[in-house]
């Protein structure tokens, strides 16, 4: 019987990276197929150096697109970082994947999108609406929190002895961005059927703000304290810390919903379907400090 051919769409970003790395461990590179926007790139070029096809994927292009995906059987569906476009482009992508006569789309979704307060959970709404009415099987990865997210402010809480944000006392069940693409390798490249299958994908151990910021001070040797600010606060903090207004309005109302547990799951569904404990947040803090 013919092995499936798998495409990563948006392979040159850091989840898809890791998603072709660790299909590679278990799946022949010639059934692999590398999606990204730029195939004159240094990661098209690695993924090339490894034996890996690459293809032009952009979901801006409709046009591309169902040349893309010919001759694929299944197809990762890693959310566009357009926030604001995502809808439309995954509608793209869906619309093509249905033409192309893809046997299955697995989409990154957001943890508990049907429920979740978070704004962020829009347009990963919609699209899964995309997919229910495409005709095309489909399995939902919802990712939790990276745990990188949180890591990316350990610069400036080194320098300043702060850790910012607005999560209160929140429980928050992050894993590490290698964690969730060893979960899309597992859907990709399994023997089972994952149609209609939904994954809430979260970390085995959750934290509050408190207690990342102890762990970075613990990491470091340097004192680190947690400060909540309000959601407009934090808001500010982040757009005078040069972010952009409308992404540091949705980061702000994600540390908010994050203050109700929005971000919180103890399922362990993503443990299981690795077959492996999560990366401990404490881990991902001391690689950060380190550098």
């Amino acid at each position: 019987m013919t092995q499936p051919r798998l495409l990563v769409a948006a392979a040159s970003g850091q989840l898809g990276r890791l998603t072709v790395d660790a299909l590679l461990e278990s799946v022949p590179a010639a059934r692999i197929v590398a999606g990204v926007r730029n195939p004159d790139g240094d990661a098209a070029k690695a993924f090339a150096a490894k034996g890996v096809e690459v293809r032009k994927v952009d979901y801006a292009d409709p046009a591309g697109l169902a040349a893309a995906f010919a001759g694929i059987d299944r197809l990762l569906l890693i959310s566009s970082n357009a926030v604001g476009a995502r809808a439309v482009q995954h509608n793209n992508a869906i619309s093509a994947a249905r033409q192309a006569g893809i046997k299955l789309i697995a989409y990154t979704s957001i943890l508990h999108a049907d429920t979740t307060p978070l704004g962020l959970a829009e347009e990963h709404k919609l699209t899964e609406a995309a997919l229910r009415q495409s005709g095309v099987p489909f399995a939902l990865l919802r990712n939790g929190w990276y745990t990188e997210n949180y890591a990316a402010s350990i610069p400036p809480a080194l320098a300043h002895g702060v850790f910012l944000g607005a999560a209160g006392d929140g429980r928050i069940s992050g894993a590490a961005r290698a964690d969730y693409a060893r979960a899309a390798a597992a859907v990709l490249a399994s023997d089972e059927s994952q149609a209609g299958h939904i994954y809430e994908l979260a970390g085995d151990q959750a934290f509050t703000l408190t207690e990342f910021a102890a762990a970075i001070a613990k990491a470091s040797g340097k004192p680190v304290a947690y400060k909540n600010l309000s959601e407009p606060e934090f808001k500010a903090a982040l757009v005078g810390a040069g972010l952009p207004e409308g992404f540091a309005g949705l980061l702000a109302d994600s540390d908010a919903g994050a203050a109700k547990d929005a971000l919180f799951d103890d399922g362990k569904a993503l443990s299981r379907l690795t077959g492996r404990p999560t990366t401990p947040f404490a881990e991902t803090i001391a690689a950060a400090v380190k550098g």
